[in-house]
């Protein structure tokens, strides 16, 4: 995984939006949407550096995830249930 100071609050949108969908619908999400044509989707410059990165792949209006980006939502949702299960452990 690249290091945090990498990834932009952008691209790591496009995690959040992942994760947000694998954790209401119970699945594992490889791909998500570019645009849904109503006018949300992920910022184009989040997903050329997720490219760059190598974390995610585009095909037309689909954004891939590769084995590194499945790994990182993996590392997302881990984080996220881990913060949830000791709130006071981040000095909160």
């Amino acid at each position: 995984m690249p290091p945090k100071d990498r990834i932009s609050d952008k691209s790591l949108a496009v995690f959040a939006f992942a994760a947000y969908h694998q954790l209401q619908s119970g699945r594992t999400v490889r791909e998500v949407i570019a645009s849904d044509g109503e006018g949300h989707g992920a910022d184009p410059e989040a997903i050329q550096e997720l490219e760059k990165l190598g974390l995610a792949t585009r095909d037309d209006n689909r954004v891939s995830f590769t084995d590194q980006g499945e790994e990182v939502l993996r590392r997302v949702i881990e984080n996220m249930r881990q913060a949830a299960a000791e709130p006071g452990a981040a000095g909160t």
